[in-house]
């Protein structure tokens, strides 16, 4: 039936009921959803609650006690916290800011008509792949201030290399170079989805209108690769914030404290025995996480829609 054969029949008015699109059924019953219900209770909602009772007690593999909030007030009169907090966002900041900017350039050069391009792609993407303890290691020995390969490469040219991960003036964000190396490989791949999803048709019509490079960027690229810069956004902030291994792998949060973040003070709090202490830092943790990362997505997505 047409929306003029519905109009005829109700009297030349439509009728809402008719016009709407039915509904279609599932043909799946709801207890497939079931298996992944379990799962996901047994693996994330059942710890997660867990780890929110044991953070008011003191406790031990065997018993534990009840004591309220005297954890969180201990953990935050922790010398280290506030020193972990700041670092935790300096940290969050840098790598995120630098895997966007590198991963969309980069991702500009790769769908462009280059030579080589899959094999490329693959180069930068391998880094993902290698295991965050080794690429820590590895880059311990390649920063070490008098043998690692950086500095002598830099004498070679009459530069003299700092001391990368013993100088409190460099040590975080030594760290945070070698996660934008490790992680940018990603971004790069997700903004390579979003430019290759965007019509041929905007830039044929680009390219008779006479724009150039810069101008197809900023007008059609930028624009409409947005939903992956959201992705990039929202993951490596996330991970940023959350980041520990390579952290631990590269400095252990020093020297002294200079390099901690909040994750290498809980795991410090774990090793000295107070793991109702460690488990408090988690909750703090995972709010801290969730108090900028849940309203950041619905501000970005919500400009997106205005758009």
């Amino acid at each position: 039936m047409t929306a003029l054969d519905v109009r005829q029949e109700h009297g030349g008015r439509t009728s809402v009921a008719a016009a709407r699109p039915r509904r279609v059924r599932s043909p799946y019953s709801y207890w497939f959803y079931l298996p992944a219900a379990v799962v996901y209770g047994a693996l994330f909602l059942a710890p997660t609650f867990a780890s929110f009772y044991f953070s008011l007690t003191r406790w031990t593999i065997f018993e534990h006690e009840f004591i309220g909030l005297d954890n969180f007030v201990q953990f935050f009169q922790e010398p280290a916290l506030i020193k972990g907090f700041v670092n935790t966002l300096i940290y969050a900041v840098v790598t995120s800011g630098l895997k966007i900017v590198l991963g969309l350039l980069l991702a500009v050069l790769l769908t462009s008509q280059i030579v080589a391009r899959g094999y490329l792609r693959s180069v930068v993407f391998f880094p993902v792949l290698v295991s965050t303890i080794g690429v820590g290691l590895t880059f311990t020995v390649l920063m070490h201030p008098d043998e690692g390969l950086i500095n002598k490469s830099l004498a070679l040219v009459g530069i003299d290399g700092p001391a990368w991960l013993t100088d409190p003036s460099y040590a975080l964000l030594s760290v945070a170079l070698v996660d934008v190396w490790k992680g940018v490989g990603l971004a790069t791949l997700i903004y390579i989805a979003g430019i290759v999803s965007i019509p041929g048709e905007y830039f044929e019509a680009a390219r008779v209108d006479g724009a150039g490079r810069l101008a197809v960027f900023r007008a059609i690229v930028l624009p409409l690769a947005r939903p992956a810069t959201v992705t990039v956004i929202i993951l490596s902030l996330i991970g940023g914030l959350r980041s520990f291994d390579l952290v631990w792998a590269m400095t252990r949060g020093g020297p002294g404290f200079t390099s901690d973040v909040i994750a290498s003070v809980i795991y410090k709090q774990y090793q000295a025995g107070f793991y109702g202490l460690s488990t408090a830092g988690n909750v703090v943790l995972f709010l801290v996480v969730t108090a900028i990362v849940i309203p950041l997505y619905g501000f970005l997505n919500r400009k997106e829609v205005d758009q």
